[in-house]
């Protein structure tokens, strides 16, 4: 009688067929989902850091209404939602942007438009969480 062990096949050997398209497949999943984020943040950044978000918050951390009702500092608090075009040498914008003070929540509403990096201001307002709405006369926009 022949009592020789038999190896056992490796695991690759084993599971193969089901583990290679597997990985494959994982393999894609991963780099579209690195893909898509990588394009959303850098997208929403460079929406963060627009020239009009700056202006509108340094617009309503000084604007004594605004301050007495959200108090100071007020801070971007979440995604900026809306419109940015670039085409060539003219941009325009018409976002939402979330704020943040202590003793209140907001929306800052801006649209704008640009030429040759010069921005004009069409609307710049705040609605604060209780639904008080405070506008920025046109002659504050720039």
């Amino acid at each position: 009688m022949n009592n020789e062990l038999i190896p056992e096949p490796s695991w690759w050997k084993r599971n193969w067929s089901w583990a290679l398209p597997l990985g494959g497949c994982l393999t894609v999943l991963i780099i579209v989902i690195i893909s898509v984020s990588s394009i959303f943040f850098g997208v929403t950044s460079m929406m963060d850091d627009s020239v009009p978000i700056e202006h509108g918050l340094q617009k309503i951390n000084s604007d004594p209404e605004i301050v007495e009702l959200m108090g100071t500092p007020i801070e971007k608090n979440g995604m900026v939602q809306g419109d940015f075009n670039w085409k060539n040498d003219a941009k325009s914008v018409d976002i939402k942007v979330p704020i943040t003070g202590p003793k209140e929540n907001g929306i800052l509403f801006i649209k704008a438009s640009a030429k040759d990096d010069k921005w004009i201001y069409h609307e710049i307002r705040v609605v604060v969480q209780d639904n008080t709405e405070v506008n920025f006369p046109e002659d504050d926009w720039e």
